[in-house]
């Protein structure tokens, strides 16, 4: 017969389930909205690679359309990356629901923003629908890409994803029971 299952984790079930949503559409809308406001100051103020020195030479903002991917790989494919956009930002909506993890809720905020940030560069800018160039601004001394907001979200979601795996944290967020070892009586005695 199962064990019976308190009223007090029913209850709970939903807020968790709730509070997860919450906790990912509020990651996602900040970091998109972020990324937006980035690339609108920077396409307004900054001239197209004319770099801007923000910690000296360490770190500059470099102005550039990226018409492909990371390192602008596949610029010639620009379209197929927002058909990969689009159907990562679908799975994630439609798999957020079984999300009850406050830092799985966060990691895939992370990364449906920073996916819908640069999803929106290539559906809404330059030269046209679905082979919009990505607004790329901030280069590192010795990093060899240059990159956005939304970049910085999706590496960050892929680190939290790492350690989350790590540390073996569920995507329910309760750690699975541990099963214990029973030691044998302390009050038996061995007849040998």
């Amino acid at each position: 017969m199962p064990a019976p299952t308190s009223t007090a984790t029913e209850a709970s079930a939903p807020k968790v389930r709730f509070l997860a949503l919450g906790v990912l559409a509020l990651v996602a809308v900040c970091v998109y909205a972020l990324d937006q406001l980035a690339k609108f100051l920077i396409v307004e103020n900054l001239t197209e690679r004319q770099p801007v020195e923000v910690i000296g030479h360490l770190v500059q903002f470099y102005f550039v359309k990226n018409a492909g991917a990371a390192f602008s790989l596949g610029s010639g494919s620009t379209w197929i990356f927002a058909i990969i956009a689009s159907a990562v930002a679908i799975f994630i909506v439609a798999f957020a629901p079984r999300i009850r993890s406050l830092a799985w809720a966060a990691l895939f905020g992370l990364l449906l923003g920073g996916n819908l940030g640069n999803l929106t560069d290539r559906l809404f800018r330059e030269p046209g629908f679905g082979v919009g160039h990505v607004i790329d601004f901030i280069q590192v001394q010795y990093f060899p890409a240059i990159f956005n907001v939304a970049d910085i979200a999706i590496v960050a979601s892929m680190g939290v994803f790492i350690i989350l795996t790590v540390r073996g944290v569920p995507l329910s967020g309760k750690q699975p029971a541990i099963s214990q070892t029973i030691a044998p009586d302390a009050t038996s005695t061995d007849v040998s």
